[in-house]
């Protein structure tokens, strides 16, 4: 199960360096229009907040890998946890502020790396 849980943490974790790249550097390109559904125009004025939010993102990710690293395994479960934690707050809050797949593309995946943290 241990192995399973890491995997889990490292797939979050890699999600939020993707939101990170996303946000910071690919949200005026293609492929961040498509994934946020702005116009160019639109995203040219948002660009500022959302390279902000992908670098809470990035932070995020660090944590987790930051956990995923510690040798001392009480306080990597603690990292794991706190971070999370702070992924499925981050995720339900922008579910409901902005766009409810966040829920399920954020929130959802910590909220299962949680459960299997626990039980390992």
């Amino acid at each position: 199960m241990s192995v399973i849980a890491t995997i889990a943490v490292a797939l979050v974790a890699l999600l939020h360096v993707y939101f990170l790249v996303l946000e910071m550097f690919l949200f005026t390109r293609p492929l961040g229009l498509k994934t946020f559904g702005n116009t160019a125009e639109k995203a040219s004025e948002m660009a500022v907040l959302a390279a902000n939010q992908g670098l809470y993102n990035g932070f995020l990710a660090a944590g987790l890998i930051w956990g995923l690293l510690q040798p001392a395994p009480g306080f990597a479960f603690q990292i794991k946890v706190f971070f999370l934690a702070c992924v499925i707050v981050a995720g339900l809050y922008g579910g409901y502020s902005a766009k409810r797949t966040i829920i399920y593309v954020q929130a959802l995946p910590a909220a299962v790396a949680l459960l299997l943290v626990w039980l390992a």
